[in-house]
């Protein structure tokens, strides 16, 4: 079963799973003094404002997130943030801040208090029944 906000990406030597939970985005807000939202902002690939502290730790706390023990965590992004091009980073770093910015969006549809109509779906998929509801 896939958790919220968990995707999967080709990384260094390997694909691994990566997601930003609700501690991991705490600790990585904390981390590079921004909201999440300023950091995808910062690692967006058209703006080209991405911080090494911004990818290095996106990184490293989704391989965490993703089920990654710390240590190992920290010896990938060593391996294949510091010794690649930072675009590589900043890419994968992109994708898995999107991917977190989704798992929050997602917890607060769940949050809906009860009784309220779901969010219409942006897919333009239509009910089974064309039949008015009571």
């Amino acid at each position: 079963m896939r958790r919220h906000g968990a995707i999967e990406l080709d990384f260094g030597d390997g694909t691994f799973m990566f997601r930003l939970g609700l501690a991991e985005i705490e600790e990585l807000e904390e981390k590079c003094g921004a909201s999440l939202f300023t950091i995808t902002r910062r690692l967006d690939p058209a703006l080209r404002e991405a911080r090494l502290v911004d990818i290095m730790n996106v990184i490293r706390l989704g391989l965490i997130g993703g089920g990654m023990t710390p240590v190992d965590a920290l010896v990938k992004v060593r391996r294949y943030v510091d010794a690649r091009p930072l675009d590589e980073g900043r890419d994968v770093a992109f994708a898995v801040v999107l991917a977190g910015l989704a798992r929050v969006h997602s917890d607060r549809l769940a949050d809906d208090p009860p009784g309220e109509a779901p969010a219409p779906e942006a897919s333009g998929s239509t009910s089974a029944s064309s039949e008015p509801q009571p």
